[in-house]
């Protein structure tokens, strides 16, 4: 009888720790290789089934019918250097042989000394610590997580409006153009004469263009039909007296 509920205990373990072992593999490939498009929800759901997993591991070890497997003792019947093809495949491949380099490792009760040391010293000091110590402990650490992400918060709503304010047009191309073309080539400038002068100028004669430039150095003569004491105007641009020389 007690063999019998031995064995229906380990298959029942090898079952839990089987599906615990998928959804760890399956996880692991999740961080390996959709790390890009992986999101914080998912992360978290893979950790409540895992947790969930080991609950229920844990629940089948506390069982009162399971009987106390640390009474148990495995002893290797078989030792061998050479290749063994059945243990390849009980084990997926990771132990290719039995032999006594594996054994110690792979029939380990406990951790390794040094992990055993540093578990017990965690054990100690937190068992030093008491509940009220233990609780403004918690109260500082959340608040640090708080105030750290207010700031990451903060900075990324900073650098999202700073990207907005530089992608920003700040100028009118269609006002740009016309203002171009007015001063390279008089578009859209009208031909009245200004009040106060005795003739017009017209955009097709040969020195309009030489004093829209601003050439220095040139002369200006005074225009037929014009007033020798008056000025005539060309485009806004007071132009030179006769004898003068342009600006």
């Amino acid at each position: 009888r007690e063999e019998k509920q031995l064995e229906l205990t380990l298959e029942a373990l090898i079952s839990q720790v089987a599906d615990l072992k998928n959804s760890l593999v399956s996880f692991i490939y999740k961080l390996e290789n959709e790390y890009d498009r992986l999101t914080w929800p998912s992360v978290l759901d893979s950790f409540a089934l895992l947790s969930g997993q080991l609950n229920t591991l844990n629940k089948v070890l506390k069982h009162e019918k399971t009987p106390l497997l640390r009474n148990q003792v495995i002893i290797p019947l078989v030792l061998s250097p050479d290749r063994d093809e059945e243990i390849m495949r009980q084990t997926e491949g990771r132990v290719p042989v039995f032999s006594h380099e594996v054994v110690p490792d792979h029939l380990r009760t406990k951790p390794d000394p040094e992990v055993e040391e540093q578990e017990k010293q965690l054990i100690t000091d937190a068992a030093r610590i008491s509940p009220d110590v233990a609780q403004k402990q918690i109260q500082s650490l959340n608040k640090m997580c708080s105030n750290l992400l207010e700031k990451i918060s903060k900075e990324e709503r900073e650098s999202e409006s700073g990207g907005l304010r530089q992608n920003k047009q700040t100028f009118n191309p269609a006002d740009t153009n016309a203002l171009v073309a007015a001063v390279a080539f008089g578009k859209g400038l009208s031909n009245r004469r200004p009040p106060g002068s005795g003739g017009s100028v017209q955009s097709g004669q040969p020195g309009a263009a030489a004093i829209i430039a601003g050439a220095s150095g040139m002369q200006q003569v005074p225009m037929s039909g014009a007033p020798a004491q008056q000025q005539p105007m060309l485009a806004g641009v007071q132009m030179a007296q006769a004898g003068q020389p342009g600006k």
